[in-house]
This record gives C-alpha cells, sequence and structure tokens, in this order.
C-alpha cells in the first residue's frame, strides 16, 4: 500500500528504524532468554516441568511481556546505533545540504515511533494480559515454587451503598469462610444483621454468586422491636466471589485494560484500599508507548551529529538515559505504593521529565 506523503527517503529510514528495532529485540531478548534458563534450569528440573510447558506456556509469553517491558530501550538504542552510524557515512549531512530541515528529518522518526507505539500499547493491553495467566502460574508451580495466597484473613467488603459483608477467615482451595456477619445500614442506623458460623461457595449452582450459610442467625431492628430468626443452613445469592478475598502475585498483568478499569472500580465500591498497584498499572499501559515518541526524539538529536570516536559516546549516553528512564518508572511507581503519591502522576513522571530533556535536545540539535 503506497502512502502518499511517504517520500523514498522517508521509507529508506523508516526501514532502517524498524529494522533494527526488530533485529535488536532479537538479539538482547535471545540471550534474555539464554540466561533465564541457565538460572532456572535447575528448578525446572527440580519441580519436573514438562518441556512443552517450558517452551509453549512460559517462553512464549515470556519473550512478548519482556519485549514490552523494554520497548522504550530498544527504541532509544535503535535510534542511536543506526543515526550514528548514517552521521559517520555523512549520510546525515548529505540530507541537510538538500535543502530538508532538522524538523522534516524527524518526520519517519516519528511515523516509525507510532507504529512502535501502536503495537505495544496492543500488546500491554490485550495480549501480554493474556499470556501472563499462564505465564505467573507456571512460575509459581515450576520456577520461584511459590504457590499464589489461597486464604485470607479479616476481610471487609462494602457490596453495595449500605451493606457491609465481614468474614474472620477465607479459604481458597475449599472455598469456605468462617466467622460472617453481613450488615446492612440505612444512613448510620443498623436495620439487619446476619451472622453464620461457616459459609461455603456453591460452585455446582446455575446461579452466580450462591452461598450455602451455615448456623444463621439473622437480627431485623426495627426501631425498639428486634426480631430474631434462626436457621441451620441457608442458600443465599450474595454479591461475592472467592476471588474478591484473594490478591494474586502480579494480578494486575492478568487484566486486560478494560478488566483492570472495571475491577478498580469495583473495588473502590466495596471500600478497598489497596488498589494503587492496580492504578498505576493502568495509567501506565497509556503512559508507556508515549515513551517511544520521547526516546526516539533524544536518540535523534544526540546522535545526528558526526563526532570523534564514532557512536561510542552517543551509546553511553544513551544506555545511560534509558537506565533513567527505566529506573524512574520503578520509583515513582514504588513512591505511589507506599508514600500516597497520586497513580497517573506516578505513570507519566518519566515522560514528563524526558519530555523536557527531549525538547532541550531537539532545539539544540541543529546547530
Amino acid at each position: 500500500m503506497k502512502i502518499p506523503f511517504l517520500k523514498r527517503i522517508d521509507k529508506y529510514l523508516i526501514s532502517k528504524f524498524l529494522g533494527t528495532y526488530i533485529f535488536s529485540i532479537l538479539l538482547i531478548i535471545s540471550i534474555a532468554v539464554v540466561f533465564d534458563f541457565n538460572e532456572h534450569v535447575d528448578d525446572f528440573t527440580t519441580n519436573h516441568a514438562p518441556w512443552k510447558g517450558i517452551l509453549f506456556t512460559y517462553y512464549l509469553n515470556f519473550i512478548p511481556y519482556y519485549v514490552n517491558l523494554f520497548s522504550s530501550l530498544f527504541v532509544f538504542l535503535s535510534v542511536i546505533f543506526f543515526t550514528s552510524k548514517m552521521a559517520d557515512n555523512s549520510e546525515i549531512i548529505a540530507m541537510i545540504s538538500t535543502g530538508m530541515s532538522f524538523r522534516r528529518l524527524m518526520v519517519p522518526y516519528l511515523i516509525s515511533s507510532l507504529i512502535i507505539a501502536c503495537v505495544t500499547f496492543y500488546l500491554g493491553s490485550e495480549v501480554i494480559p493474556r499470556g501472563s495467566i499462564k505465564r505467573l502460574a507456571f512460575e509459581s508451580q515450576y520456577k520461584k515454587n511459590k504457590k499464589n495466597p489461597t486464604y485470607a484473613d479479616r476481610v471487609q467488603l462494602q457490596l453495595e451503598n449500605g451493606v457491609i459483608a465481614y468474614m474472620e477467615h477465607f479459604d481458597g482451595i475449599s472455598k469456605t469462610g468462617i466467622h460472617f456477619n453481613l450488615d446492612k445500614f440505612e444512613g448510620k442506623k443498623l436495620v439487619s444483621h446476619l451472622t453464620a458460623s461457616t459459609v461455603k461457595y456453591d460452585t455446582l449452582s446455575d446461579v452466580r454468586n450462591q452461598w450455602r450459610l451455615n448456623n444463621v442467625t439473622i437480627r431485623e431492628l426495627h426501631g425498639y422491636r428486634e426480631k430474631i430468626t434462626h436457621y441451620n443452613s441457608i442458600d443465599s445469592v450474595i454479591a461475592i466471589e472467592p476471588n474478591d478475598f484473594l490478591f494474586t502475585r502480579n494480578m494486575q498483568e492478568t487484566m486486560t485494560n478494560k478488566e483492570l478499569l472495571a475491577y478498580i472500580g469495583k473495588q473502590k465500591n466495596r471500600g478497598s484500599k489497596n488498589l494503587k498497584v492496580f492504578e498505576v498499572e493502568y495509567h501506565k499501559r497509556f503512559a508507556a508507548p508515549f515513551a517511544a515518541f520521547i526516546l526516539s526524539t533524544i536518540g535523534m538529536s544526540l546522535s545526528s551529529r558526526k563526532r570523534k570516536g564514532g557512536m561510542g559516546l552517543a551509546l553511553g549516553i544513551g544506555i545511560g538515559l534509558s537506565a533513567t528512564y527505566i529506573l524512574l518508572q520503578t520509583v515513582s511507581a514504588s513512591f505511589c505504593i507506599n508514600a500516597g503519591l497520586y497513580p497517573m502522576l506516578a505513570a507519566w513522571i518519566p515522560n514528563i521529565l524526558f519530555t523536557f530533556i527531549a525538547w532541550y535536545l531537539y532545539k539544540k540539535a541543529p546547530r
């Protein structure tokens, strides 16, 4: 398909950009897979991991996850590598001498960044979360031999406005809880109080969220009057699922954008407070693709000038800036989770800071 506004030079630069990007991914990820396998081959052997699972369940999902995670690094290194090589061969000088402005020279870089940003956004929001379910399950069973939590203690949830559920202990394997309370308020006034010694989620029922409650006492309060009713056991539909009690390791990585947003809204309505990691993950999926534009601008600005010693200096600066960007992502997320920083701001801080760096280098590069 022909794109009318793209000239031959644009197609040349785009092919250089994307070709170098793909090559760097293949090279670095191949090395990462070899090192990861070498480090964990003892775990795989000890825990009797099947070879089919290692190849198709673990590494088939390991590769896109880490490609997406370090996509900004690959973009940066790719731009610096092929642009420095072009500058050393005086190709950049030749382009500028024909009357092409530095701004016009940036167009194919931004088009390439747009392609990478769209692909990484789709992978991060739809494809990788589904693969992470299998990858994390495999890691838990065979790699780290760490199981996800199977129980929860002292859990309190707001099911809807004025309805509060509390459970002393919940076992995820048997899907059974003990010392269950369900309180209903009208305003600030308690109108109903249900207690059950044990509750069990009915996995065989066709009715969603059906629970079997045992040794049940229901107190209904009407002004100064109180009605108490006892049941040996009853079946009741309660808007709780077993997964609502258990926060599994890296659970946020296994949800698509739509599922993540729905989960955050649902848990906020229930009064849950441990949602920072989910909110940061959601905003990070929108912020991360923009790094392709920022880092390609920085890389182009740094490496477009012919320097003594070739690409060594530009490559060294590029690696340092890439490492700083990734470190900022980690530090800002930690500040959000542990120090109360606003999740959206935490996700966008690296982009905001590096946008100023990109703008400064872009304005300085033509001179």
